[in-house]
């Protein structure tokens, strides 16, 4: 099953009343690189089908902490040659200001790796060249741009990271009647950074999927979800955690996935 059709599929039909539950689309664990097998990646998907992984990629810090080397990516692929992990790429520095300025090379390069999502991380705190949405015309040229991506790779979900720095982005998909099938969008306010706001925005409209992220790890995901329903009753989506799940990871045992796990299980 391609996954447009599988985006349709998990979009809301409604926003929910205050007494209805979210639901969680997926959990993502962000930040493996080249210290993890991903052959380990491969077992826990496989006991767990609704993990995703996210991989960032930044071509300056390729392989080093966090960061995915060229090398790794392909045996990712060879250890994922039947496309049955949930993976989803985070484009950070060069390889957003080329998708911003209309070079879908990397995101083709992702899909036929057997990624299904890419998420846009055009802050500077990603190394993205900002100067590109500067101004209004920059902004109209770069998400026209998005617009384009979207269209040429339909198979691949577009993850618009949402937050105060990159309005420009994704406010004018919202002024959109019918946006793409395969955009959605993350509130990440920390920019990835991994740092809990104060409040969980509240979600775009029902027809627009989203997530939540920064600062979310097992010692505190029981109550930010309770946090994030308050806002989106009702509302299926996704989270992310990073920071809070490595530094738990000290000797890469599986034991805080393992706990984030069975906390979000209510929410499947």
């Amino acid at each position: 099953m391609k996954l447009d059709a599988k985006m349709e599929a998990s979009r809301p039909s409604h926003s929910g009343g205050a007494d209805d539950p979210i639901r969680l689309r997926c959990l993502g664990f962000c930040g493996a690189d080249d210290t993890v097998e991903p052959a380990a990646l491969k077992q826990i998907s496989e006991r767990h089908g609704w993990v995703e992984w996210g991989i960032l990629f930044r071509p300056d810090k390729a392989g080093s902490a966090r960061f995915a080397s060229d090398e790794w990516l392909t045996r990712l692929g060879q250890v994922n040659s039947a496309g049955r992990m949930r993976l989803a790429g985070h484009l950070c520095a060069t390889h957003v200001d080329d998708l911003l300025r209309g070079d879908t090379s990397f995101v083709r390069k992702l899909r036929d790796a057997g990624f299904q999502r890419l998420q846009v991380n055009a802050t500077a705190a990603n190394g993205a060249d900002v100067t590109l949405f500067a101004d209004a015309a920059g902004a109209a040229a770069c998400g026209e741009a998005l617009l384009q991506a979207m269209r040429a790779v339909p198979e691949v979900e577009f993850i618009l990271q949402r937050n105060s720095l990159t309005r420009p982005l994704w406010a004018p998909f919202l002024e959109q009647s019918a946006p793409p099938p395969n955009m959605s969008m993350l509130f990440d306010e920390s920019m990835g950074m991994g740092v809990t706001g104060g409040a969980w925005h509240a979600p775009p409209p029902p027809h627009i999927s989203f997530g939540y992220a920064g600062g979310l790890s097992p010692d505190n995901i029981t109550e930010q979800l309770a946090r994030i329903a308050e806002v989106a009753p009702g509302r299926e989506l996704w989270v992310d955690m990073e920071t809070g799940v490595r530094t738990s990871l000290p000797d890469g045992s599986e034991l805080a996935l393992t706990r984030a796990l069975t906390l979000t299980l209510p929410y499947q």
